[in-house]
Parts: structure tokens; C-alpha cells; sequence
């Protein structure tokens, strides 16, 4: 149901030996919504995403939800002479068979859901960067999640190829799941989003695009060229 909470945190703290990457974070999400995780470089924010699904353990807080989390991970994280191809990649995202969750949408579907219908027999190496994002983005839509993760979807991409993507998210909350979204980039593609948290370790601010924005215009600009435009 829209407007519940289906996953939050309470004083979330994560180190790297003494390092604190995210530190004191309390986060909602609302079921059926697109949050925009914002922040620079070596924020925390991948480390947050890891901890919400569950890769790593928290040094202190707590993470409170009893749903399906899925992730995408960064187009870097993954290794693309693999010799498979773009329709085998986004087979591997099959849900378990302990996941009763059902879906009818094959692999060659949600390749072409993402724009990429045509390009399903050729082996990861042969892609272009956008490309490779468009298969991680079918690859995690195959887990059928109730809650989404996606680190960075929308780096190194072109504008046209990024509003291509963003629509797919926004169907895929229209359809019930929760996205959660990470990006370095603070720009007037935020505006499409629901909720935007701007986190830099601790969380800077959060709220409607429009909240953020005027909290931000506050703030000692800490996030580069794109902190404040």
C-alpha cells in the first residue's frame, strides 16, 4: 500500500577501520516511491545501499524491513569479458526458487523494456557503457523485489538514454515496488523523483526535490559544481 513504510533505519553507523562512511543515518521509504540517493563521491552511499541489502553488517543501528531487497551494483563492479550474453546476464537475475513471486516477463522482455530488445545475443564485451547499464537495470527488474537498490544507474550515460531509464523506474513504482536510486550527479533530473536524500557520510537533507533544494541553498556547499545548481 502506498504511503507505508516498508523499510527503515534508525542511527545507522558503518566503519572502515576508524573511518565512520555512513554515520547516524535514519532513512524511510514509502512503498510505491522513487527516492534519489545524492551525494559526492566517497559519500557512503554505496556502503548504505550494501548495508540495506544485507551484503554487509552494520557497526551500529538498525535496519527494520520485512521486504524483498534487490540491488543493482555499479556498472564497475562488474566483470564484462565474462563470455556470456546480454540475455544470459539478465537471466541470472531470476529469482530463487524459494521466491514464490512469479513474474511473466522473460529476459528478452525486459531487454527490450530498457531499450536493448535488439541487442539481446551479443556477449557483454561488445556493449557500450550505457548499453551495460540498460542490461543491469533488466538484470535487477528480473529479481522481482519489493524494494529496489540501484547504485548509479544513470553515470556515464547520455540524457536521452537516462530519461529512458528513469521512465522504467517510474513504472516500476506505478506497479507497487520501491526504488531507491544512488547518483553523484545533482541536476534537474531530480525533479522526477519523489523524495531526494542528500547524504554526504550523515544525512544532509531530505524531503521533495523542491525541500531539498531550498534546504540546500542553506548549507556550506559540499558537494562540488553540483551542490547547489
Amino acid at each position: 500500500m502506498r504511503n507505508s513504510c516498508v523499510l527503515s533505519t534508525s542511527e545507522l553507523c558503518f566503519s572502515y577501520g576508524g573511518r565512520k562512511a555512513v554515520d547516524d543515518v535514519n532513512l524511510k521509504l514509502q512503498a510505491g516511491t522513487l527516492t534519489a540517493l545524492v551525494g559526492p563521491n566517497g559519500a557512503g552511499k554505496s556502503t548504505l545501499l550494501h548495508l540495506l541489502e544485507g551484503r554487509l553488517k552494520p557497526s551500529r543501528g538498525s535496519i527494520n524491513s520485512g521486504k524483498r531487497i534487490g540491488l543493482m551494483p555499479q556498472r564497475a563492479a562488474i566483470d564484462w569479458s565474462f563470455p556470456i550474453t546480454a540475455e544470459e546476464m539478465v537471466r541470472l537475475g531470476t529469482p530463487s526458487k524459494r521466491n514464490t513471486t512469479t513474474t511473466n516477463q522473460q529476459p528478452e522482455q525486459l531487454l527490450e523494456r530498457v531499450g536493448m530488445g535488439a541487442m539481446g545475443g551479443r556477449r557483454l564485451s561488445q556493449l557500450s557503457g550505457g548499453q551495460q547499464q540498460r542490461v543491469l537495470l533488466a538484470r535487477a527488474l528480473m529479481q522481482q523485489s519489493d524494494i529496489l537498490l540501484l547504485d548509479e544507474p544513470c553515470s556515464a550515460i547520455d540524457p536521452p538514454t537516462r530519461d529512458h531509464l528513469l521512465r522504467v523506474m517510474r513504472e516500476q513504482t506505478d506497479a507497487g515496488q520501491t526504488l531507491l536510486v544512488s547518483s553523484h550527479d545533482w541536476g534537474s533530473a531530480l525533479d522526477d523523483y519523489d523524495q531526494v536524500v542528500v547524504m554526504d557520510g550523515q544525512i544532509l537533507a531530505n524531503g521533495s526535490p523542491k525541500t531539498v533544494r531550498d534546504k540546500l541553498s542553506d548549507l556550506t556547499c559540499m558537494m562540488g559544481s553540483h551542490c547547489c545548481g
